[in-house]
């Protein structure tokens, strides 16, 4: 482990000891998952982890989330979220995220009231600042607190130190929720949202990591790393992908020539929030 994150680490355990009674909201990514142990690690029974049961989010997610929590003794609380009964929500426009995280921070509210917690804190790193994630509005709005920013955390040194403390998620591919996968203006369904998990649990399944299945309605758009691309380029392999996913529900199966790009979706969102001013 190098200095730096090592005395970043120490400015984490400094900002939480004075945050007991800590929820931390948890989705089983490498940040958030880091965040729940190390509270742990300080703060002992004085903290706890929620996770919000949605259905944007994959089953395989939430097993893997809860059986990280259990392995290393991280209590957790599991609460259901309703986003999708919102239609500001499900209309998915650039403020999607925006009103998932305040439905999320809502619930989190009443947990933390009926838990007797006082303070709530999310996995935002240091880079995170800089992309587009109208969902730091909604934690600014409920006062979620932060602390891998206040420690001047990176994704890099986050996984350096998970992988230091032999936690498993350490190189977990980031893995945000299935309505990121739907175009901007295309409604979030349960429908859609279902089609996407199923078609990324059959990439998964023939050994993929780093992928996306983008959902344009009657298209479908995968993503894959560059480096992974060549076990994909066969003619047998890219018939069994398009058969699979046209039985999902597909009826066109496109490859992105250009690999696996994280927040593709975003591509345009600055020129268009621009045009929202006009």
């Amino acid at each position: 482990m190098n200095a730096t994150a090592r005395d970043k680490q120490q400015a984490l355990d400094d900002r939480l000891r004075g945050l007991a009674g800590l929820l931390v909201a948890y989705s089983g990514g490498v940040d958030s998952a880091y965040l729940a142990w190390r509270a742990r690690q300080v703060l002992g029974d004085e903290m706890r982890a929620v996770i919000a049961d949605s259905p944007s989010l994959p089953r395989r997610q939430l097993e893997e989330a809860v059986a990280f929590a259990r392995k290393h003794a991280i209590p957790l609380e599991v609460i259901p979220t309703n986003e999708l009964e919102n239609p500001d929500y499900t209309k998915n426009d650039l403020q999607r995220c925006f009103h998932c995280k305040n439905e999320l921070f809502t619930v989190m509210k009443a947990a933390r009231e009926r838990l007797g917690d006082q303070l709530l804190a999310y996995g935002m790193n240091v880079d995170d600042r800089g992309d587009f994630r109208p969902g730091q509005k909604a934690a600014e709005m409920h006062d979620v607190l932060a602390p891998l920013v206040d420690a001047g955390l990176t994704k890099a040194d986050i996984r350096e130190l998970a992988r230091e403390a032999g936690l498993e998620v350490w190189d977990k591919p980031a893995a945000p929720c299935l309505s990121s996968r739907i175009a901007y203006g295309q409604a979030v369904t349960p429908r859609a949202l279902s089609d996407v998990e199923q078609a990324e649990e059959f990439l998964r399944g023939l050994g993929l990591r780093q992928f996306r299945v983008r959902h344009h309605g009657e298209i479908a758009r995968i993503e894959i790393a560059v480096e992974e691309m060549p076990a994909v380029m066969d003619v047998t392999v890219m018939g069994r992908i398009s058969e699979r996913l046209k039985a999902i529900g597909f009826k066109h199966v496109a490859l992105e020539c250009g690999g696996f790009q994280s927040g593709s979706l975003h591509a345009g969102v600055k020129e268009k929030e621009n045009e929202a001013k006009v």
